[in-house]
């Protein structure tokens, strides 16, 4: 490794420590002029391209990274449940959706799932028909963006363990003609969700179920248990520094699945998308044999049989952009 890139990898992570630090001290992470500051601070530092990769972090650091992540979690779902209160007193929420801050990486996300899928969903059907999507949260962006835009006849079943998430994200939709019929809500932890799972064409795993990468691959095992066979699970990811905000998913964790695409975005789209595809029949694959770098592990060759790696350089650039 050259000893500038040495250096910027050292500076990197002294800085993130140094927020980290910060933001361990706050009394709550719920929306104030603080938390707000520390966590922009951070994306900023975590978003530019870096080759870091996470596995060589010493093991304080990487307890660090754990804790780091659980905050921007845990701050993340209090911003989310401010804005659902804040859009729940409008008479058309849906029609102001702009106010909320990272409205437009969410358009721009959507955008590049939606392609992305698109590439991969091969069905007699134009579309999926039956979509759910796992930890929806209070505002369930992804699935009203996609549902609106893009998705016009599907149908999407929204998982999450909270009630309170649930209630509130049903408030945002219902007075929406369209989208209060075709937005239905499940409270119920997906572990306990068995057979329903068969009914779905496509599943997305949003970013914060399952912050422990522990427990995100018993969730992972759990939908490729009951999942259709054919079925297309869409997972989102980190790479590089952006692992210091969201857990990675190392595609070797994905049995059962047949992983088709791994995008990672080098703009201000955060999350890197994983799609994946549950195999026809039980098929037994050495994931070893051709593990990518997702900063986790050792590097994938070039030629691989089953991934089609593309790492974007702005990779909206070359898509028709939605209008906000």
């Amino acid at each position: 490794m050259e000893p500038i890139q040495v250096q910027q990898e050292i500076s990197l992570i002294q800085n993130v420590c140094e927020i980290y630090d910060n933001i361990s001290k706050l009394e709550t992470l719920k929306p104030s002029k603080e938390v707000d500051k520390l966590f922009t601070e951070l994306v900023h530092t975590c978003i530019p391209h870096s080759t870091i990769n996470i596995a060589t972090l010493p093991p304080n650091i990487q307890e660090m990274r754990s804790k780091l992540i659980r905050f921007c979690g845990e701050a993340e779902g209090h911003l989310e449940a401010h804005f659902s209160t804040i859009l729940g007193t409008f008479e058309h929420p849906l029609q102001h959706l702009n106010v909320f801050p990272y409205y437009s990486n969410y358009l721009n996300l959507s955008r590049l799932e939606f392609d992305i899928l698109n590439q991969h969903y091969s069905t007699s059907a134009q579309s999926p028909k039956r979509v759910a999507f796992v930890g929806s949260g209070p505002l369930p962006l992804t699935s009203i963006v996609l549902a609106s835009n893009h998705l016009k006849d599907t149908t999407f079943h929204n998982y999450d363990i909270d009630s309170l998430a649930n209630s509130m994200a049903s408030r945002l939709v219902s007075s929406d003609p369209d989208l209060s019929k075709r937005m239905i809500f499940h409270t119920t932890d997906i572990m306990d969700v068995t057979d329903e799972l068969k009914e779905y064409d496509v599943v997305f795993l949003a970013a914060l179920v399952g912050m422990d990468i522990d427990d995100k691959v018993k969730v992972i095992k759990h939908l490729g248990k009951y999942m259709a066979p054919g079925a297309i699970l869409m997972l989102r990811s980190a790479h590089g520094a952006r692992a210091f905000l969201y857990p990675v998913v190392d595609p070797c964790v994905l049995e059962g699945f047949d992983v088709l695409s791994i995008f990672h975005p080098d703009d201000d789209v955060v999350n890197s998308v994983v799609i994946s595809r549950k195999f026809l029949e039980p098929v037994n694959i050495d994931r070893g044999n051709y593990r990518r770098d997702l900063g986790i592990g050792s590097v994938m060759p070039q030629s691989c049989k089953y991934c089609d790696f593309q790492a974007f350089n702005n990779p909206l650039g070359h898509m028709k952009m939605i209008d906000e």
